[in-house]
């Protein structure tokens, strides 16, 4: 395998009961040649404390601190901008990458010459595989319907994500835009049935805020369809 690098990009709000496991989840890779940009997106609660300690026990960690909240998307994509890696690697703060994730990405993308991939999860409780069946239908026909991917699987190239970043009108399903546009114009996306992470379905942005994320959800649909 060649010697390549890998950023990976972490949002933290209010995570305090998970965000050291996930954090130590990326850490404990047998890919050792990365970087880990995670910033505290203003969080009320001891997040940020236990970060600046990570951070003096490992120097691959930076952190930053929003003075105020601005949101997954924007924090996202202040993140992507300044990294070093030839790849891109998203981790959600209450989620968990089991040790092989990256170097199991990383090999099977220079393998089949592709510069995005995701993989399935475990979910956290039931350990069952995420996405189930659907996981068998071709992206290309699911993606009009639902997104196919799961958003804290993802690593892309680093300069072909620094060209599309998020889109900072979408507050959510920004994960799904994004795998929009990369599919309208003709990216294609290397999704590992292998789960490859552990995936809290509870408590987080999806369920919080199941309405707004359907909102914007039905407006990726409709620009994918046309109407």
């Amino acid at each position: 395998m060649k010697t390549n690098s890998v950023s990976v990009i972490m949002s933290v709000y209010n995570n305090e009961n998970t965000v050291l496991e996930s954090v130590n989840s990326i850490l404990s890779q047998t890919f050792t040649e990365i970087e880990i940009l995670i910033t505290d997106d203003s969080s009320t609660d001891n997040s940020y404390e236990i970060l600046k300690d990570l951070k003096n026990q490992d120097g691959r960690i930076k952190l930053f601190k929003n003075q105020k909240n601005i949101g997954l998307t924007k924090t996202l994509n202040n993140m992507i901008k300044i990294s070093n890696g030839d790849f891109i690697a998203r981790q959600d703060a209450d989620d968990y990458s089991l040790p092989i994730r990256l170097e199991t990405q990383i090999k099977m993308m220079e393998k089949f010459d592709i510069k995005i991939s995701t993989a399935r999860a475990l979910e956290l409780e039931t350990k069952r595989e995420i996405p189930g069946l659907s996981f068998y239908i071709p992206y290309k026909y699911l993606i009009y319907f639902k997104n196919p991917f799961i958003h804290g699987t993802l690593v892309i190239d680093s300069s072909l994500m620094k060209r599309f970043l998020y889109n900072e009108d979408y507050f959510f399903a920004q994960d799904y835009e994004l795998f929009s546009r990369l599919f309208q114009n003709k990216k294609q996306i290397l999704n590992i049935k292998k789960p490859l992470y552990i995936l809290n379905t509870k408590n987080n942005i999806s369920n919080n805020f199941k309405t707004e994320q359907k909102a914007f959800s039905d407006i990726v649909k409709k620009n994918l369809r046309g109407f």
